[in-house]
């Protein structure tokens, strides 16, 4: 009788949470633990409906829009942002706000803000209908023009010499972006934009960390939500190098047909997708057959945003 050979399961590092939805579901938890249930939060507070789920069974209340919001009830912005518009509806109502927006999601609002203050016209290198990118849209005093590839680009009407400046959503990497910047900088004469270091670290080490799992992987699984733009784009690098990658929420998803040849199974997760989803897709691999998993050597990522002072005093 011959021994079962385990599939080796790879796990991507980093992967998962990033500092920035730690952050965000902290500030819940914490605004849950202070002022006790319910604690109303605008627009999902990161994009993983585990998350969400668990947030609701503490005493969060997730709604569209303020209109929903009863008066006087703390109230969380996500992790995305959000338009000037909803600050200034939620000042005029008085609703005392914790403002969950990631520190990396500001610094690009505060960059167009400075492009435009500058007299630049304003473009956006991002997906139309994302939450950020609305936010980014509504943060900016004045037009912002929206690019979502190279042909956007070509697409626009403005003279080869009017100042502009771009800025980027930040679930997009450097890769991501370099071609439409390139095609932007052949398109205008002067134009600005920020460094390639003041791209979304998180976004470019687990895109990183993904090309290289590629390499040594048969079949590819990304741990996160079907509206999650980052983990979206980490199942669409494996299979743009070839390899086949699947994006499932949890290990009830996974299918036994993906990984019947396979030897080796890459795991990584999107940055809202915590290491416990992560963990139940090991343990639907393991109802299939024995496994032996390791961690693929990566960037290790230390970075911490603090917390809004009202929940960090005593």
């Amino acid at each position: 009788m011959t021994d079962i050979r385990p599939i080796e399961i790879l796990l991507a590092q980093p992967r998962g949470f990033c500092a920035g939805v730690v952050r965000a579901i902290d500030i819940v938890e914490r605004a849950l633990e202070k002022y006790g249930p319910p604690v109303y939060v605008r627009h999902e507070i990161v994009h993983n409906k585990y998350v969400v789920e668990s947030l609701k069974n503490k005493g969060a209340i997730f709604v569209e829009d303020l209109s929903e919001v009863p008066p006087k009830a703390v109230t969380v912005f996500s992790a995305h942002g959000v338009a000037r518009s909803v600050e200034e509806e939620a000042a005029t109502r008085g609703l005392p706000v914790l403002n969950a927006t990631c520190p990396l999601v500001s610094k690009v609002h505060n960059q167009g803000k400075r492009y435009v203050s500058k007299g630049r016209t304003l473009i956006l290198i991002g997906h139309a209908g994302h939450p950020e990118v609305e936010g980014t849209m509504g943060q900016v005093p004045g037009p912002v023009l929206l690019v979502q590839d190279v042909d956007d680009v070509a697409a626009l009407t403005l003279p080869a010499d009017t100042p502009v400046a771009y800025i980027t959503q930040t679930t997009l990497s450097v890769d991501d972006t370099k071609d439409i910047i390139l095609a932007l900088q052949q398109r205008f004469t002067d134009i600005q934009g920020p460094d390639t270091r003041d791209i979304c670290y998180a976004t470019q080490n687990r895109q990183s960390a993904v090309r290289d799992l590629s390499k040594l992987v048969d079949v590819i699984l990304v741990v996160g939500a079907t509206n999650s733009s980052n983990s979206n784009r980490l199942r669409e690098i494996g299979t743009e190098v070839g390899v086949a990658s699947y994006l499932i929420s949890d290990g009830s998803e996974l299918n036994a047909e993906w990984v019947k040849d396979a030897k080796t199974v890459g795991i990584t997760a999107g940055a809202s997708a915590p290491e416990v989803l992560v963990d139940d897709v090991i343990e639907a691999l393991r109802r299939i057959g024995p496994v032996a998993v390791s961690v693929l050597p990566g960037r290790e990522e230390n970075i911490e945003f603090r917390l809004p002072s009202e929940l960090t005093s005593a």
